[in-house]
């Protein structure tokens, strides 16, 4: 497959990705607006929501541990719909 036609595949996959473009930041800023530390912390079990909840502490451990961000970011979109 020639470049541009993976280019085009690639900018195709990404205009039906709902979360492109949208930063992590924004992600846990709206769940939080939306539920609260303690409701995100109900529905998302991971320390860095239930412990001394910080946005700075849980972007850092978002960006490190896949299966947590796949949450917020499943929980995100579930809460736009």
């Amino acid at each position: 497959m020639n470049d541009k036609k993976k280019e085009s595949l690639q900018k195709e996959a990404q205009v039906n990705n709902p979360l492109h473009g949208v930063k992590l930041a924004d992600i846990l800023e709206h769940l939080v607006k939306t539920y609260g530390w303690e409701t995100l912390g109900s529905k998302i079990n991971i320390r860095c929501f239930t412990s001394d909840p910080s946005i700075k502490s849980s972007l850092t451990f978002l960006r490190k541990t896949p299966w947590a961000r796949d949450k917020v970011e499943r929980l995100y979109l579930r809460s736009i719909k």
